[in-house]
């Protein structure tokens, strides 16, 4: 696609913007063997969001990029709903109706959005999706930095959504895959199988608390039990996925954290490490386990299927 007489780069850039900075991150997956992070960077903001992203919209060349953000964990739910029996033309709308007695603002100001869960033989139990609510308010406030900017979102993801497609890069065929990212402000569990997304969960540990070196055993206890609960509770509801094994994200003194979560939880556990599976030749700050962390959601979403939604 042309845009004023210039060629589409391929590939999607997603653009968090954070409290003091922007970061970005540009994948190809389309005609790789693996996926490719061609751009992965943060910059500091200077006056407001939307002056940051002007600058950058002209330093970057960004009208060539297909653009996309992540709203942020406080601005949208995801809810567990049963499958609509309509056509498949009337499934947002029917699950619009099913959710309106599951938040506590009205469903007329809502945007939902509904994520396909592939049917699994569960006894007594209807097929499963997973509707994505914000207020409308919300995704106004998330798009008006880069209307401002003049940058085009072609899509507003979520991070259990980004962290599907790193850990389809990580599954194996018929089984089912327990990712742990933890990040700067919190940490998300997603269980995952055959490239979709079943269930997700926040826990409120972060890299900070981590870095902090302090009551480290109490945080290692805190976390596996959290873990055990979590794979207790899917394994209740999906008996007929069977997950494999958990990975968790780079974090200080990881050896240390995996090696306590295999003594504690029923699967082996691992620590995630981006080159097994991803390529990034003209990015070498990404060898950085911390810095994979930091970035781990900011690439999953930047690995979106292509496709061109203009």
């Amino acid at each position: 696609m042309n845009l004023f007489g210039k060629r589409r780069r391929p590939g999607w850039l997603c653009l968090n913007i954070r409290r003091d900075r922007v970061d970005l991150s540009h994948v190809l997956t389309v005609g790789k063997a693996r996926p490719e992070v061609l751009l992965c960077e943060s910059f500091h903001k200077e006056g407001s969001d939307s002056d940051t992203l002007k600058r950058l919209r002209k330093e970057l060349d960004l009208d060539r990029y297909l653009c996309m953000t992540l709203l942020q964990p406080r601005d949208y739910q995801v809810l567990p709903v049963d499958k609509p029996e309509v056509p498949a033309a009337e499934v947002k709308t029917a699950v619009r109706w099913a959710i309106k007695d599951l938040i506590d603002f009205p469903v007329e100001t809502a945007m939902v959005d509904a994520v396909h869960m592939p049917g699994v033989a569960e006894a007594n139990r209807k097929a499963q999706m997973l509707a994505v609510v914000a207020r409308n308010e919300l995704i106004a406030a998330t798009v008006q930095p880069f209307h401002d900017a003049d940058i085009d979102l072609s899509v507003i993801d979520v991070p259990e959504l980004a962290q599907r497609n790193l850990a389809s890069c990580l599954e194996e065929e018929g089984r089912g895959l327990a990712l742990l990212c933890i990040g700067e402000h919190g940490a998300l569990l997603t269980f995952t199988s055959g490239g979709e997304l079943y269930q997700s969960r926040a826990i409120d540990i972060s890299l900070r608390d981590f870095e902090s070196g302090t009551n480290t055993d109490e945080l290692l206890d805190r976390l596996a039990l959290e873990l055990q609960r979590s794979l207790d509770h899917f394994d209740r509801q999906f008996r007929s996925v069977a997950v494999q094994r958990v990975v968790v994200s780079q974090v200080p003194f990881g050896e240390r954290l995996v090696e306590y979560l295999n003594s504690n939880l029923t699967l082996p556990v691992s620590l995630l490490d981006l080159e097994q599976f991803v390529d990034f030749p003209g990015v070498p700050e990404l060898r950085n386990p911390l810095r994979q962390s930091q970035s781990l959601q900011l690439i999953g979403a930047a690995m979106r299927a292509e496709t061109v939604v203009r």
